[in-house]
């Protein structure tokens, strides 16, 4: 083949496997090599070669036996968040060290009878609570853009492999832009589908109202072949949509009404709320944005004018809500059933408070904490309960939205990726700069984010997009659209 085997998406993987130009076993050889001579990024938490291999001649037995597939033979890796049965999975905590499960997520089971090849298991904030990568108990991620950078969190492991080419794609979650930051960051795309459409089973739970799992690709068109894979009703996650899985490939090429060519997007309505475009986002950011809307433009779409006029307050909401579901979540952790156990203690008290107090980092002490108090006797309803009500009025202001737009669009942080250490002693800081992420997952909408040009000091800057319920085709379709006329998404880190 005329390009290097890192350079091409899943899309064209799947391509040049289907026409016999290579094996999956040659793919997977070649991109286990690069995580073997890339391991001071930080992203590879756990990888098992043999393994690797192993499905990969599956996957070439299963192609000579007649079977097609865009997905089969193509190597990806997976969050540590995602239970797998072959490798271990820590959720980034050493309260999980070493544990193996006996069974995969569904999502990774779903992608492998896709016939994907499982990589590694790639570095993320502690339980996913973190917008850097710096809360692992296994040490931070950096960027390949700039590794004295965050590559965002808490996917950060998934969003820097993609971006240095160590591997084609990989999942990620979003409980608060947890996709789609990390993918502004690190210069890639990623989706953060409706809520529900994929499956929780087996994925280490945070905040079980607001978790969802993606995709993080360079395209959309990649992105688009991956969530069809993952999403579908499953049984087994009480949470998930009773829908079947819908073919958003398909859904992302269907040409718009009225369209045509050179104008793809023509009709469709993209808001611009007030609220995310403040004094306060980085003139960088707030160029490149713009810039991206322009070409939105030349394509055929509309610029709306609309309002989210409770946009501030998704910080407060979210970080009530989100620890609160915490806190019930990571209590199963107590060092009797299964995680850490502290070495030495006086009586089942003391064992409780030391193996909490080891195994968890000081973020998760943090949300832990936090949750806790806002579902205490007494501030229940003065905070946990007001916080719900709020969420409902945000997602009503989303509904409201619509009656006047397709798709909402805006910037995905107010600043390009920070330096490592930079908001150490600040987690209010980071949690601020989750105020655009925020919104979409308290209302469960699906949120993309589309590399969307450079920031004054080199680092990538990403469009976001939002959608209604359930309308991750619109998304992906004006991402695509985007993405054939413009080159971003193909921008790689020097060196990689």
């Amino acid at each position: 083949m005329s390009a290097a085997l890192h350079e091409l998406g899943v899309a064209d993987l799947g391509r040049a496997l289907a026409a016999g130009e290579l094996s999956s076993v040659e793919l997977t050889t070649h991109f286990l090599a690069r995580l073997d001579a890339h391991r001071g990024l930080g992203a590879v938490l756990a990888s098992d070669a043999e393994a690797a291999l192993a499905q990969a001649r599956a996957a070439d037995a299963r192609r000579a036996a007649g079977e097609a597939g865009a997905l089969l033979g193509v190597p990806i890796a997976h969050k540590d968040i995602f239970v797998t049965e072959g490798l271990p999975t820590s959720a980034g905590s050493k309260m999980l060290e070493g544990y193996r499960s006996p069974f995969d997520a569904t999502v990774v089971r779903r992608l492998a009878e896709a016939g994907t090849v499982t990589l590694a298991k790639l570095n993320c904030d502690e339980f996913a609570m973190g917008s850097s990568n710096e809360n692992s108990a296994w040490g931070p991620v950096r960027n390949p853009w700039d590794t004295s950078r965050v590559p965002g969190g808490s996917s950060g492991g998934s969003a820097a492999a993609v971006a240095a080419r160590l591997v084609p794609a990989a999942t990620g979650t979003d409980t608060g832009g947890s996709i789609r930051q990390p993918a502004s960051f690190s210069g890639i795309t990623g989706i953060k589908p409706t809520y529900g459409t994929c499956s929780r089973y087996g994925m280490v739970a945070f905040a079980s109202s607001l978790d969802q799992a993606g995709p993080m690709a360079r395209s959309a068109a990649d992105c688009a072949l991956l969530l069809s894979a993952m999403s579908g009703f499953d049984p087994l996650d009480a949470t998930s949509a009773e829908r079947p899985a819908p073919d958003f490939h398909a859904q992302m090429l269907a040409p718009r009404p009225g369209a045509g060519a050179g104008r793809p997007l023509q009709g469709l309505r993209i808001g611009l709320p007030r609220e995310f475009f403040p004094a306060a986002l980085a003139a960088d950011v707030d160029g490149a944005v713009r810039a991206a809307l322009a070409e939105l433009e030349k394509l055929g779409a509309t610029l709306v004018d609309v309002s989210l006029p409770r946009t501030e307050l998704s910080i407060p909401v979210y970080y009530i809500i989100a620890p609160a579901e915490a806190s019930s979540n990571l209590s199963r952790f107590d060092g009797v059933r299964y995680g850490h156990r502290a070495a030495q203690y006086k009586d089942l008290l003391d064992m409780y408070k030391k193996s909490r107090s080891e195994g968890f980092g000081p973020e998760v002490k943090r949300r832990i904490m936090i949750g806790t108090y806002v579902l205490s006797h007494g501030y229940y309803d003065a905070y946990y309960l007001q916080a719900q009500k709020l969420r409902r009025m945000i997602a009503d202001d989303f509904q409201r939205c619509f009656t006047q737009c397709d798709v909402i669009a805006g910037p995905v942080a107010p600043s390009v990726a920070w330096k490592l250490g930079a908001q150490e002693n600040d987690p209010v800081a980071a949690y601020l700069a989750d105020i655009f992420t925020l919104p979409a997952s308290l209302a469960g909408l699906p949120g993309m984010s589309v590399p969307a040009g450079f920031g004054e000091v080199g680092m990538p800057v990403g469009l976001q997009l939002i959608g209604n319920y359930f309308q991750e085709g619109a998304l992906l379709h004006a991402a695509h659209a985007f993405q054939q006329a413009t080159d971003w998404h193909r921008r790689v880190p020097a060196g990689y």
